[in-house]
Order: C-alpha cells, then structure tokens, then sequence
C-alpha cells in the first residue's frame, strides 16, 4: 500500500500563502528545496488540486534548464517531469499526456486504487482544499509541515474548521539552519 503525504509549507501563524495566493514572505533557498527533494526521493506521483498544479506546471517543468538553476532546482525539476502527476478537479479538462491523471469525482474509490498500486509514496504539494478532502475520507497517511518563522497575519489558512477531530503523531523534526522547521507527522489510524 503506498501512503500519501501531504507537504504543506506555513508560516508561524498558520497560512499557506498571503491574501492573493502570493509566497514570497516564506524563506526560500537550496536548504528549503533541498529538503523537498529529499522527500521526493521516496515517492513517484504528485498529486494537487487544479489551482496549485497550474501553478506549479507553469514553472517547474523547465526551471531546471536556467543557465542559473541550482543543483536543488534541477533536481526537483526534474523529479517533476518524471513523476507520475494526480489532478483533483471538477474543471481541469481530462489530460491526455502518459503521467497525467485528472479525477474529478468518486475521490474514495479512485484514489484507494492508486494508493493499493506498486510504487512508491504520493505527495501531495500545497493543495489546501484538496488535502482537506482527502482528510475527511481517511486518505491521507502523513503531513510533512515545513514551518517557516514569519507571520504573515491574514492569508490562505492551512486547516479549515472541521466537526471531528484527527490526532497524529510527530515521527520526525528537523530544523533547517535557515530557520524553517520541518515536521512529519503519521495519522493515528483509528478502527
């Protein structure tokens, strides 16, 4: 069974992203990536809602080609072209490339056979709205929540008001020296 881990950057405070969906108040730089590409490393499939693929499909599948890019930037560049990719959405027309799989209903069925497929682990990038789905249904294994010392005082809150609570467990910490705090927590299964 492969797990899927939702990778989650926030402030202090609790936001994914500023007011207009903007990022530039998190603390970027090769520690932060270089990270990410370690937990890239144990999965093949990206999964995100519509809004944070188009986002990210806008820049990642050629950033590793910049005269400029970093070793962390080409790397994670290409995992991104390589990896498997998921869209949740309603909206995002059917993608008829081999790695793009777009689901727009039935998410409990379609996604448990994925997960019950050989591979290695799914990540989910960003995606608030989908991962809180994905929460209720009982699909997700583990929450990677990458802390970065900023507040930003309004924004895209990372968790919504929910009617039941979901407890985890913490299985791994690491401070990053530029300050970004890096927490995995593994979901309580409950019978």
């Amino acid at each position: 069974m492969r797990d899927i881990n939702w990778i989650a950057q926030t402030s202090l405070d609790g936001f994914v992203a500023g007011p207009k969906g903007e990022f530039d108040h998190f603390t970027g730089g090769e520690e932060t990536l270089e990270f990410v590409c370690s937990i890239t490393d144990t999965a093949d499939t990206a999964m995100f809602g519509r809004i944070s693929y188009e986002l990210l499909e806008s820049d990642w599948p050629t950033a590793g080609n910049n005269p400029d890019a970093t070793k962390n930037v080409i790397r994670y560049s290409n995992w991104y072209n390589w990896a498997s990719k998921i869209i949740l959405s309603g909206t995002l027309p059917k993608d008829t490339s081999k790695n793009v799989t777009v689901i727009s209903s039935n998410l409990l069925p379609e996604i448990s056979k994925i997960k019950a497929q050989n591979g290695k682990d799914i990540l989910i990038f960003g995606s608030p709205t989908i991962a809180h789905e994905l929460l209720d249904l009982n699909l997700i294994d583990h929450i990677w929540l990458i802390v970065h010392p900023v507040i930003f005082g309004a924004g895209i809150p990372l968790f919504r008001t929910r009617d039941h609570v979901i407890r985890f467990t913490l299985s791994f910490s690491d401070q990053l020296p530029n300050g970004v705090l890096c927490n995995k927590y593994a979901l309580r299964k409950t019978n």
